[in-house]
């Protein structure tokens, strides 16, 4: 087999039309994570979120279920909640007409509704979007029929760590946000995917990760491997900026997980990272061809947080990590448009495995 296989050509990363296309047959065609469980975590709080070409409110209902509507007004088309986050007491009211929806999408007021007898309540309700919540994340599709959630969004971590199991075992859903960190990466998506797949950059970019996980430096991601996590070094104690002891360890993992460093990709824009006494989830927004914004979450158990534990030596380490790779994509984005990349780069052997997320990518956009 030849050790060099051909990349995506340039265009794939800086061409508005085809961004647009992936918004279409990617992001508002898959399960997409769009909020931390906790973020909504009573009846009326709220964020918005952008998928693809529209703006997602994501809602908890009066009963405690997920709910997330196209956050449009169904009279004149107004954009119903502007913040990013909030809360409502009942109900979400349109600024333009006063046209007012229960936490379920229901129409329930309106000026002169009750005059009005042919304005259906629930056919004039909010457009409800698909949701799931699983390991403490909300989840949405936009689709009129969803893939398989089994499938697509369990399947990835059962493909990466063999079964599925081994991910229940950090019992994510139970964890807290120690921290959390935005960034907003001059980058096309696809760019920072890659970088996360692969690990032939780390002996170059990242000494504080190669120190902890010394056989990263010989170029192979642990994804790389069907069930393999990448073993601390000798003397490392935990997973932090400098190998010192990080947090209690998260008490249901199993014996060969301690010890150990963990990586997922699930398609099209998460990341799950895990280790023995934490996790850290990327939820990428891709918001351009050369735009993206991840939002980056520091799990940790409740008694951990609300012990006040220094969290600052854990979250370092890969906020460290996270700018080094964000800088080198955003180095990457503007050889994207040059003649030197019109026909694509190469692949090397330890990278091979970016080639079926080239051909995936190819397949769902035509």
């Amino acid at each position: 087999m030849t050790s060099l296989i051909p990349t995506l050509a340039g265009h794939y990363y800086t061409d508005s039309a085809l961004f647009a296309a992936e918004q279409s047959t990617v992001f508002e065609a898959m399960w997409f994570c769009v909020v931390r469980g906790e973020d909504i975590a009573t009846p009326g709080s709220f964020r918005t979120v952008d998928v693809g070409r529209e703006s997602i409110l994501v809602t908890r209902s009066s009963w405690g279920a997920a709910r997330a509507f196209l956050n449009v007004c169904r009279h004149r088309g107004a954009r119903l909640c502007d913040a990013a986050e909030g809360a409502v007491k009942r109900t979400f009211r349109c600024m333009y007409h006063a046209w007012a929806y229960d936490l379920d999408g229901k129409l329930v007021a309106a000026p002169n509704l009750v005059k009005m007898p042919d304005v259906d309540r629930v056919e004039y309700g909010l457009r409800r979007v698909h949701v799931r919540e699983w390991l403490g994340y909300v989840w949405v599709c936009l689709a009129d029929e969803p893939p398989s959630f089994a499938d697509d969004v369990m399947g990835a971590c059962v493909e990466r760590l063999g079964d599925l199991a081994s991910i229940e075992r950090y019992r994510l859903e139970d964890l807290t946000v120690g921290r959390r960190i935005r960034y907003d990466v001059a980058a096309n998506w696809k760019l920072v995917i890659e970088n996360f797949m692969e690990c032939y950059h780390c002996s170059t970019i990242h000494p504080e990760l190669t120190h902890v996980l010394p056989e990263f430096a010989g170029g192979y991601a642990a994804q790389y491997y069907v069930g393999h996590g990448a073993e601390f070094g000798p003397g490392i104690e935990g997973f932090t900026v400098d190998g010192s002891a990080g947090q209690s360890t998260i008490g249901t993992i199993d014996a060969a997980q301690d010890r150990r460093y963990y990586a997922i990709t699930i398609k099209p824009q998460v990341f799950i990272n895990l280790v023995p006494d934490h996790a850290i989830v990327h939820r990428m927004f891709p918001l351009a061809a050369d735009r993206t914004v991840i939002e980056c979450d520091w799990l940790f158990t409740p008694e951990v947080v609300a012990s006040g534990a220094d969290l600052d030596p854990s979250v370092e380490l890969f906020d460290r990590v996270n700018r080094q790779d964000f800088e080198a994509c955003e180095r990457c984005q503007p050889g994207m448009s040059s003649r030197a990349y019109r026909d694509g780069g190469v692949l090397v052997p330890s990278e091979h495995h970016i080639g079926a997320f080239h051909d995936w990518i190819r397949a769902r956009i035509g």
